[in-house]
């Protein structure tokens, strides 16, 4: 599905189109995977709605989570949303921050964190931070110039995901990295994603957001097939041509073949819904997101 002269893909299996298609390119990874290795997360899928749970990247209420972050956390596990990614803290402990998650019935699916973090003397507090909320995917959503601005620096920038992945493994926890739209433009002949992702290891998390990818201008349901079991969290961002604020499941991206290619191939154990519009109040949002999934028989 790949392009010969650019990399790019057709939007055709993800965008209003074909779902049969689409699930017959994910029975086919699912094959592949079987005939080569399959991938040690990955899920069948089942009948009916699908076994990974959903979770609420906390920047889509960012504003309310300044105001009152325990406030939000119990909002969201009442309309039915099983973790949190954060995205900051809000100046809470590590403690706090578990409290108000215990408290609600709901766990953390991942943080979105600096590179700096994940560097130096500070690596250290941040597995001891992560180890108390109980969280494993330590995410990063972009980096600084020095790090992407050549294919030489990508290349450098594999290398260190590789290092801080081997790093953080005996504590049982994972680093990965987050696309926006950059990752999908050309670098020295190369897309920038596959520069990065064909240069990581396995255990480095791929964490595709749609929406941004969508918007760079590829379907990323090829990626899914192309990197397997390395989709462990992905981002659930809609993405439409007619309406930039349409909620999940109201675009053009054809949720129920991508969930399919997660769970046949990519080891999806989080969908990590997104939200960055202002089409409502953003408590309300989020919830018509998942209602939406739910309409679709997805969740």
């Amino acid at each position: 599905m790949l392009s010969e002269d650019k990399g790019k893909v057709s939007r055709r299996s993800l965008l209003a189109g074909s779902i049969s298609a689409a699930a017959g390119l994910a029975s086919g990874a699912a094959l592949a995977a079987g005939n080569e290795k399959r991938p040690a997360r990955a899920r069948p899928r089942g009948r009916g709605r699908s076994r990974v749970p959903v979770g609420l990247q906390l920047y889509s209420v960012r504003k309310e989570c300044a105001g009152d972050l325990g406030g939000v956390i119990a909002a969201v596990a009442k309309m039915g949303y099983k973790g949190v990614e954060f995205a900051g803290y809000y100046e809470n402990s590590a403690k706090e921050l578990r409290k108000m998650l215990d408290d609600n019935g709901i766990v953390c699916c991942g943080t979105h964190i600096g590179i700096d973090t994940l560097l130096g003397d500070k690596l250290a507090g941040t597995i001891e931070f992560n180890q108390i909320l109980g969280n494993k995917c330590l995410i990063v959503p972009g980096l600084p110039k020095k790090y992407t601005k050549s294919h030489q620096a990508w290349l450098d920038t594999a290398k260190l995901f590789n290092e801080l992945a081997e790093k953080v493994r005996p504590d049982g926890m994972l680093v990965g990295y987050h696309n926006h739209t950059i990752e999908f433009k050309e670098m020295d002949g190369e897309l920038v994603w596959d520069t990065f992702f064909g240069n990581t290891r396995k255990e480095v998390v791929m964490q595709l957001d749609v929406g941004n990818a969508i918007t760079g201008g590829v379907d990323p349901l090829p990626y899914i097939y192309k990197y397997p079991g390395r989709a462990i969290t992905v981002h659930v961002k809609e993405f439409s041509k007619k309406n930039p604020k349409a909620l999940v499941g109201e675009g053009d991206v054809c949720w129920k073949a991508f969930f399919a290619l997660c769970e046949a191939v990519g080891g999806t154990e989080w969908y990590i819904v997104e939200y960055e519009s202002d089409a409502y109040p953003p408590l309300e949002s989020v919830e018509k997101c998942l209602k939406n999934l739910r309409g679709l028989g997805l969740v």
